[in-house]
């Protein structure tokens, strides 16, 4: 399949004034408010495809300092843009035995695959893409799995040894850079989690960045890399996963878990969460009541 090279619309160079450095943030503004939550990267390929900025690393840098000097000034708000690469360890502690058992009643969430019939996992090449694709994960009740890349030998023993556990077939979707390293990582994940555990019944498939996306999304590229080993009969262009419009990634992940959960059965299982939590909100309540009285 012969892929077209989208190049970035040649912008004139030369510096900034006030007015335009501006109406740059301003079209900023408007693709997070739109996208949200993204990463700086998913930002950078949108003002690139609108003509924002050069498709370059000054490019990047021009968007990455402007997002910066937003946030600071209170023009964007700091969680419309994702950062899963930096993050916070702490135990969860409570103030009284009242908060806990409240937030238990809050929190309570029902396994949703108890009855499906397999087991879903989804993934991911990049860190800092996890925080665009929790929300559709974490509300379908399906682990996210961050590889960042070639997964370490450790983790990929600790996933296949827990798909070896289970006794429904295992459906892993993986999503990464359409590039030489990015394709192989991928292909190295399935193979190992295959020799790792041989009994299970393991579908593995690639969701993106495809060829096809490439070319039916018009996905802005660059060229492969020849200083990558891989790279031999590859192919002249490759895809960050970042070039994906957020909102396109999120809905190709939901669809894709859908095939396993239709939205009628999730839809379904989430009334039944919110009763139980619910019972469960009325016994804290007896309780704290009772422990009143």
């Amino acid at each position: 399949m012969r892929l077209e090279v989208y190049e970035a619309s040649p912008i004139k160079r030369h510096r900034s004034s006030k007015a335009d450095v501006e109406s740059r943030r301003a079209a900023l503004y408007e693709i997070v408010a739109a996208m949200r939550p993204m990463t700086v990267r998913q930002v950078f390929y949108q003002a690139t495809v609108r003509n924002l900025v050069d498709k370059t690393e000054a490019g990047y840098t021009k968007v990455q300092t402007d997002l910066v000097q937003m946030r600071k000034a209170g023009d964007l708000p700091y969680d419309w843009l994702a950062d899963n690469t930096r993050w916070q360890r702490r135990p969860r502690t409570f103030g009284s035995v009242q908060q806990a058992l409240d937030d238990t009643a809050r929190l309570y969430r029902k396994s949703l695959w108890a009855d499906a019939g397999c087991y879903v996992e989804i993934w991911l090449e990049k860190d800092a893409l996890a925080g665009v694709v929790l929300p559709i994960t974490s509300m379908y009740d399906v682990p996210l799995m961050v590889a960042r890349g070639y997964a370490s030998l450790s983790f990929l023993h600790s996933a296949a040894e827990y798909i070896a556990d289970i006794d429904v077939p295992t459906y892993i979707y993986h999503l990464g850079d359409f590039d030489p390293s990015g394709v192989d990582a991928g292909k190295k994940i399935e193979q190992t989690l295959r020799e790792m555990a041989p009994a299970a019944e393991l579908h593995f498939e690639r969701i993106g960045v495809t060829p096809q996306q490439i070319g039916q999304w018009k996905l802005p590229n660059r060229p492969t890399k020849q200083s990558d080993t891989r790279s031999k009969n590859f192919g002249d262009i490759s895809v960050e996963l970042d070039a994906i419009e957020p909102d396109a990634l999120r809905t190709l992940v939901e669809i894709t878990i859908q095939r396993h959960l239709p939205r009628r059965q999730f839809e379904i299982l989430r009334a039944a969460e919110e009763s139980e939590r619910m019972l469960l909100r009325s016994l804290v309540e007896g309780l704290t009541a009772g422990g009143a009285a």
